[in-house]
């Protein structure tokens, strides 16, 4: 097999079956990754826009979603008279305070050593970990992509949901959302750099979490117009008991739902426009159920990965990957 970091150096103990095996399986993927990009030329340049741009909103996560966020979200529920639409503002505001709950979780330290010791290992500080095999490290993270894509498609959910609210409006929606998963892909890659006995609280770590910060947001922003476009629609359309050829026209959405409702239907059926406008807000649920899904649990993949790697190579004395030493882009 040949493996881009090389063996372990002489002298260090030798690695673990598990270890070998994680330790192949990152060596295809990062070896995969510098054939594909000429990372060297590029990394330098890249990492300085990612660290530009990410730095801020690392630095004003403070493990808590501002309140100057979640309070436009309350004050549209308590202007809102419809009791069909309340119960999305509750959601929304239910998850900015989840999303506080979780990121206050996610960056203690301390949680990562209660749950090491509730599985049996006795470790006085989270540091202690990089004294572990490998296994008992991946063992405090069982589950966790899977998990944090539930959570993404939930929240991009109830804040697609919102996105196509009037009174809410689209941008509250996409700043709530934006935030929420910042402040979450901070904790996440934070919690999983303390379960490899890592301080995330140190500028080295900082780099790397700044760059899964900052093209979550990248991933995140592709979806702003879709839900732009699905929130005009459903203004459009709301109250609406007749088609007309300019409607269709202008909305594109709505054109492509009333197409397919008519292909669901009987042969020869119509599409009613209130149907098709009951359709519209599970489209902004979609949209943002997928992506958010998505963008956690990239997150979440990426930063166990390369915290396997870290662990491994500074456990046995083994040079990082090309196309890790080069930076992190693309991870």
């Amino acid at each position: 097999m040949s493996t881009d970091a090389g063996p372990p150096v002489d002298g260090a103990p030798p690695m673990s079956t598990y270890e070998r095996q994680v330790w192949d399986t990152l060596n295809e993927h990062w070896q995969r990754r510098k054939n594909r990009r000429a990372l060297p030329n590029r990394a330098s340049v890249v990492l300085g826009r990612t660290n530009q741009l990410a730095g801020n909103t690392v630095r004003r996560v403070r493990d808590a979603v501002p309140e100057a966020v979640a309070e436009p979200v309350r004050r549209a529920g308590e202007a809102v008279a419809d009791t069909a639409v309340r119960p999305v503002l509750a959601s929304a505001t239910a998850l900015l305070e989840l999303g506080n709950d979780l990121a206050l979780e996610l960056n203690n330290p301390k949680s990562v050593e209660e749950l090491a010791r509730k599985k049996g290992f006795d470790i006085d500080s989270f540091t202690a970990l990089r004294q572990q095999d490998l296994k008992v490290c991946d063992r405090l993270l069982t589950r966790n992509t899977l998990t944090w894509r539930a959570i993404g498609a939930v929240e991009g959910g109830a804040m697609g949901m919102l996105a196509t609210v009037p009174v809410a409006g689209t941008l509250t929606a996409m700043t709530a959302d934006i935030l929420v998963v910042q402040v979450l892909s901070t904790s996440i890659a934070a919690r999983i750099t303390y379960s490899y006995g890592y301080d995330a609280k140190d500028p080295k770590e900082q780099d790397f979490i700044q760059c899964l910060v900052q093209r979550s947001f990248m991933e995140q922003a592709a979806k702003a117009k879709p839900l732009r476009d699905t929130a005009r629609a459903a203004d459009a359309v709301k109250g609406r008991v007749n088609w007309s050829q300019k409607l269709r026209n202008d909305h594109r959405l709505l054109a492509t739902l009333e197409k397919v409702m008519q292909r669901l239907g009987p042969a020869g059926s119509r599409a009613p426009v209130e149907n098709v406008a009951k359709a519209v807000p599970f489209v902004g649920v979609l949209i943002g159920a997928s992506v958010n899904g998505a963008v956690l649990g990239r997150v979440a993949t990426d930063a166990q990965r390369y915290c396997q790697t870290r662990f491994l190579c500074d456990k046995y004395g083994l040079p990082l990957p090309a196309a890790l030493a080069a930076g992190f882009v693309d991870l």
